[in-house]
């Protein structure tokens, strides 16, 4: 097929993007997503059949979701968009629009956008990281999302904080049951808890603070800078990617790519630490461009 689909499916909105030939943008429309999850599929049909309609072909189509599709039951899990869990989700839209639908984790779709023609384009082995209301990841190796026997791969929002210091403990309770989670400290309400205390969730005025001259904003910073060079250093003595991308909201702050080396050095295990790390090139389209992109050329 010339033309590619590929849907965003979040908690607040639904993004549907077309990819003509060579990955150029074709079309792009957003709508709010429904509470129901047979709502979700009628819209996320409906979406799909306008934009054919509009390009006047037949696409395929890959959906990234904030989950994935269990190996073992071929429903869905671990979505924190709770509609989606337990249901066979890719089955049930393949069956609405007649064709094979393929369906990734939101994080591993964004990987893919990045390393097919993105900030880590022609890259061997891609870490992508998403820092936003949580703490995602997705590995691409060779231009192919690596999933892992399980599905999990990449979801190392979910590993304890790697080496841990005496003023760090007790470890913060993550909602996943578990003590320790690297997203109860990498996250955006992690981040604004660690500066304005329990009960805080909104970090995005915490770098002009820092700029201004806040020291307790500016502390918090640095804290999050060290914790993410631990938590990606332990990823690097594992995966030693190429190139790692980061991308969320948290992406954005001022020089966190260029400091993280640096801070990442005690911890990775070799005599050099040289890992390029960059900023995304697609933003929060990454994701849908990703899911696009799970048909590739």
């Amino acid at each position: 097929m010339s033309y590619r689909i590929g849907v965003d499916l979040g908690g607040t909105k639904i993004e549907i993007l077309v990819l003509g030939p060579g990955g150029n943008e074709v079309l792009r429309r957003r709508t709010a997503t429904p509470a129901g999850y047979a709502q979700a599929l009628d819209t996320i049909a409906s979406l799909v059949r306008q934009a054919e309609a509009e390009i006047g072909a037949t696409a395929s189509v890959g959906i990234g979701i904030p989950g994935s599709i269990s190996p073992a039951t071929g429903l869905v899990k671990n979505a924190n968009s709770n509609a989606l869990n337990g249901h066979p989700f890719d089955r049930d839209l393949g069956a609405l629009l007649h064709r094979e639908i393929r369906v990734a984790n939101d994080a591993n779709c964004f990987a893919l956008s990045e390393a097919t023609d993105g900030a880590a384009a022609g890259a061997r082995v891609v870490f992508g990281v998403i820092l936003g209301t949580g703490c995602g990841g997705g590995i691409v190796v060779n231009g192919h999302i690596l999933e892992g026997r399980h599905r999990l791969a990449g979801e190392w929002g979910h590993i304890s904080l790697p080496w841990p210091r005496m003023d760090e403990m007790p470890m913060r309770l993550c909602w996943c049951g578990r003590a320790g989670c690297l997203e109860t400290y990498l996250s955006g309400p992690a981040l604004a808890m660690e500066c304005d205390g329990p009960g805080a969730r909104d970090a995005s005025q915490i770098p002009a603070r820092a700029a201004s001259g806040d020291a307790q904003a500016a502390a918090a910073l640095a804290l999050h800078a060290n914790r993410l060079a631990r938590g990606l250093a332990a990823i690097t003595n594992i995966l030693d990617p190429d190139v790692i991308v980061l991308g969320g909201g948290l992406s954005n702050l001022p020089s966190l790519a260029a400091t993280l080396p640096a801070l990442m050095q005690p911890y990775v295990f070799s005599d050099t630490c040289t890992p390029h790390i960059v900023r995304n090139l697609y933003g929060d389209s990454s994701g849908v461009r990703g899911a696009a992109w799970l048909w590739p050329e």
